[in-house]
């Protein structure tokens, strides 16, 4: 949390880092989850409580409770992780539209002294597309592995500063999909997760190895 920590407004804003991937609460019995140190940290700086039927959202001491976590694959699955969580024991938050997940870039373009930040490979050919040829000769790219290769004024500028960030609000259409969904995903059977998997596998553009 050190650079978003710097980057940070702190008159409005506030940090809570998460040590690594917090505990996967589909799998965890409940008193299990109640002693790991992430989770409690979690439930104590958010307050309003802890469980779908006791959290209260007008308790809660932030507006929006915002994920930022790195715009890989590690990332996404920090951020399923705690939607997880959110979803299983503090619903409200989502249903009521205070949980956003934060948009970090996933590439610095710079062609000559011009600068411009994108947030999927899309983005990237979309805009190197819009190049001339010769400055598509001229494209220097930087990937970001993760929120620490940026410095506070650039996460600030792309991420954090309210006038320029993007940030997507978590929504729940269809309460009875996403429990579907999450326990697909995150629940102790396996065979559904592997037909998931098989199925969608031809989809994959980026796979880390």
């Amino acid at each position: 949390g050190g650079t978003a920590v710097d980057a940070r407004d702190p008159r409005t804003q506030a940090i809570l880092p998460i040590r690594g991937k917090i505990l996967n609460v589909e799998r965890a019995r409940l008193d299990k989850m109640l002693k790991n140190n992430e989770i409690q940290a979690l439930i104590t700086a958010i307050g309003g409580g802890v469980g779908n039927d006791e959290f209260n959202v007008e308790k809660a001491r932030y507006h929006k409770v915002i994920i930022l976590a790195d715009a890989d694959v590690d990332g996404s699955h920090i951020r399923t992780l705690l939607l997880t969580f959110f979803f299983r024991y503090m619903r409200p938050l989502i249903t009521n539209g205070n949980l956003y997940i934060a948009q970090p870039p996933l590439y610095k373009v710079k062609v000559g002294k011009n600068e411009r930040y994108v947030y999927t490979d899309a983005d990237r050919e979309a805009y190197v597309a819009t190049l001339a040829p010769a400055e598509r000769n001229r494209v220097e790219l930087q990937r970001y592995k993760g929120l620490g290769e940026m410095n506070a004024e650039q996460l600030w500028e792309t991420t954090m500063n309210p006038a320029n960030r993007i940030i997507l609000q978590v929504t729940m259409d269809d309460a009875v999909a996403a429990e579907e969904t999450f326990s697909m995903l995150m629940g102790d059977l396996v065979p559904p997760r592997k037909r998931f998997i098989q199925t969608h596998a031809p989809e994959v553009k980026n796979l880390d190895i």
